[in-house]
């Protein structure tokens, strides 16, 4: 099985365990909000983005598999820190407006709209 597609796994796994802690949002609020959680939305938001990043990772390794490691890793970095960048908010929701917080978006977005582009292209001309 290829890396992306394992690490796709993964990532996956992930987002369905983080579906308890948005489960505890809608039955437990009370509880959430004494974790420091001011946005919960924020949580169902980073659930979704990791289950939806996961199944590329798996599409993209069952796909392409074999990718040039650069490739691989922009793709893997790109789609573990997109998801990632809502929980902060989750937290503290002014983050969007700092420049930490700008420059990863910048990051995780380049890392993963080139990196499937580039994944599409190795696919394309194999």
């Amino acid at each position: 099985m290829d890396v992306l597609t394992r690490i796709g796994l993964v990532e996956l796994a992930f987002g369905a365990l983080l579906g308890w802690a948005v489960a505890a949002t809608m039955i437990t609020p009370q509880l959430v909000e004494r974790t420091g959680v001011v946005a919960p939305r924020r949580i169902l938001q980073a659930h979704l983005d990791y289950v939806i990043m996961g199944i590329i990772l798996i599409a993209v390794g069952l796909a392409v598999p074999g990718l040039p490691t650069w490739l691989a890793a922009a793709i893997v970095v790109g789609t573990w820190l997109n998801p990632t960048l809502f929980l902060p908010l989750a937290f503290m929701p002014r983050a969007v407006s700092r420049l930490w917080y700008q420059a990863a978006s910048v990051v995780s977005f380049t890392l993963t709209s080139g990196g499937l582009v580039g994944a599409a292209v190795v696919g394309l001309v194999r």
